[in-house]
């Protein structure tokens, strides 16, 4: 029960990583409100886990401030909704159009900046946790994902700038982010064709660790992260990839004598 008494609010909880994270901090005996934009799936979630579902698009400040207005409390906040914005059209640096740009921005930076914003005036006096849902695609290039990479950088970016703001105030807030690459959620379905097994083979043999990650294995850390086990960190940025950035997979050659 590491979560118990605490009031929880995560978006994009209808399903992947969200949905993972609403699941498990259940478990751990939190109060979670679940929020998206697809009130079906959310609403069916939330039901399933004796929760609270509460409509939300991160990119609304109207949407922020009615869903904090019903809630009692908020302790720890989960920014976990974002797009790929693969259906947008082409997401290169050269044939990229604006308004895609715009968009992404919207959901994935903007939609953080909002629930940091909202998350500090909530917390500022009980103190809680902000756990910012980046992505490996914020740390490095992505030519074919341009909008996607550089709003998931800002997300690093903003983690850290509110965790040093909140320690400048003096206010018991922790904020850190977590960086998921080739974790296996419905945002893969797209990219994955025809044939997705095979696909699904191809991405492993890149990973050192040989397999995608799974949602859970996220949760598992932004629990970590959400609870008092982790009073001492602030600001920082965890990595979840199965070795993908550590360095290059490949094995040194075994030299015959």
């Amino acid at each position: 029960m590491r979560l118990k008494q605490k009031f929880v609010l995560i978006t994009g909880a209808a399903q992947g990583i969200g949905k993972a994270c609403a699941e498990l901090f259940t478990k751990e005996g939190a109060t979670v409100y679940l929020s998206d934009i697809n009130d079906t799936l959310g609403q069916k979630v939330a039901q399933g886990l004796k929760q609270h579902y509460l409509h939300l698009d991160v990119s609304s400040e109207a949407d922020w401030m009615h869903v904090l207005h019903q809630m009692k409390h908020l302790d720890i906040l989960i920014n976990n909704a974002g797009i790929t914005g693969l259906d947008l059209g082409s997401q290169d640096p050269e044939h990229a159009s604006l308004s895609s740009w715009k968009q992404i921005h919207a959901v994935n930076a903007e939609g953080v900046f909002l629930g940091c914003k909202m998350a500090i005036a909530a917390m500022k006096e009980r103190g809680g946790s902000i756990v910012n849902i980046s992505s490996r695609s914020g740390l490095v290039g992505i030519p074919g994902a341009v909008a996607y990479a550089s709003s998931k950088a800002s997300v690093r970016n903003h983690t850290k700038s509110v965790a040093l703001y909140c320690c400048n105030q003096n206010y018991p807030i922790r904020c850190n982010s977590i960086h998921p690459a080739a974790i296996l959620t419905p945002m893969w379905e797209p990219m994955l064709g025809h044939d997705p097994e095979t696909a699904l083979r191809a991405i492993a043999k890149d990973i050192p660790m040989k397999r995608l990650g799974t949602p859970e294995e996220v949760a598992y850390a932004a629990l970590f992260l959400a609870s008092d086990e982790s009073s001492y960190i602030t600001g920082t940025e965890l990595t979840i990839d199965g070795g993908l950035l550590a360095g290059a997979a490949a094995a040194p050659i075994r030299q015959e004598s």
